[in-house]
């Protein structure tokens, strides 16, 4: 055993309270204003434990909180990974360093456009580095014995925090504080992190990575897609705002089982008369949207169980190689 080879990882630095360091051990509310945000490498620094496990790589990318993440850096990190995935063949994995509020969506892109065989595990923390009670290294190493085990191969993106494996089509943030904060909705987690074993109990059923039609976005960047929240007695001002905006696509986060108001409803069908994909989705969080009789008259799509802004993301994937609704549609209930 004393001469087992190390695994070698890289560590992908995005920023987000994980890579936080507050004003104060028990600042848990102002440290994104007035705290400090560390590299990929400063961060190794402040959990060694990650370095005695493994040979880690430290990558910088950004030192941001996750609310300025968007899709140019989705697809700047899809190119760091596949980059570093081409350059060393050696690498067991990747752990990439996010903040949670867009941590979801920056997951499901890369779900559905790596192409490297390596595992990716996305990890967070609710509370920062240096303070009481972080979750910062638990986090961290949980993502470590995870990108390194063997199991994790093949199940695509992962999600992992709170000792929680979440597949990234799945998972999404349900707390503002508290440290269990993401969840996988009626599915639950993929798998656990216990403290002998990594412990898998499914895979993710939707094809993913390598077994997608969908490609890392060349310079041009992805098609503008918005997201239309619905209210009561909302009217079109939304939807045409965001069609003068140059919208090539809109996605609805309708009332449950997937409805717009009546007046946003106006407002769609005539947006869908430019050409401009219309996605029902729901706001409710869980079930899907089925492309019910209505839908599929007016050339609309049901957003299936995805989440709007997920499906805001699939949209503008689809986008980029086709605008005909049934074939849109037929993405959405596979991907």
């Amino acid at each position: 055993m004393a001469n087992q080879r190390r695994p070698r990882v890289a560590l992908i630095g995005c920023g987000g309270t994980i890579s936080s360091v507050a004003v104060h051990e028990f600042d848990y509310i102002d440290y994104p204003e007035t705290g400090r945000k560390l590299t990929a490498g400063e961060v190794l620094e402040r959990i060694p434990a990650l370095a005695e496990r493994a040979d880690i790589i430290a990558i910088p990318f950004r030192e941001v909180g996750s609310s300025a993440i968007g899709p140019d850096d989705w697809i700047r990190l899809a190119n760091t990974i596949t980059k570093a995935a081409a350059e060393d063949s050696e690498l067991s994995g990747f752990i990439v360093l996010h903040g949670t509020a867009t941590l979801e969506e920056t997951a499901y892109f890369l779900n559905l456009t790596l192409k490297c065989e390596q595992p990716v595990v996305i990890t967070a923390a609710q509370r920062p580095l240096n303070t009481v009670g972080t979750d910062a290294a638990a986090n961290a190493l949980a993502a470590l014995r995870t990108v390194v085990d063997p199991a994790s191969r093949g199940r695509g993106v992962l999600v992992v925090l709170n000792d929680e494996i979440h597949a990234a089509r799945e998972v999404t943030k349900g707390s503002t504080y508290r440290l269990h904060a993401f969840h996988s909705g009626a599915f639950g987690p993929i798998g656990v992190i216990d403290p002998d074993r990594v412990v898998y109990s499914r895979k993710p059923e939707r094809p993913h990575t390598t077994a997608t039609p969908f490609h890392i976005p060349s310079d041009g960047g992805l098609p503008r897609v918005d997201v239309i929240y619905s209210c009561a007695g909302n009217d079109g001002t939304f939807v045409e705002a965001a069609v003068k905006a140059g919208a090539r696509g809109l996605v609805v986060a309708g009332f449950a089982p997937g409805m717009p108001s009546p007046g946003e409803r106006a407002a769609l069908l005539e947006a869908s008369k430019q050409g401009i994909a219309v996605v029902q989705a729901s706001r409710v969080g869980s079930g899907r949207v089925g492309r019910r009789a209505w839908l599929r008259q007016a050339g609309w799509i049901g957003a299936d169980d995805l989440t709007p802004q997920k499906a805001r993301i699939l949209l503008a994937l689809a986008l980029v190689s086709t605008g005909d609704p049934d074939k849109i549609q037929e993405m959405f209930d596979r991907y």
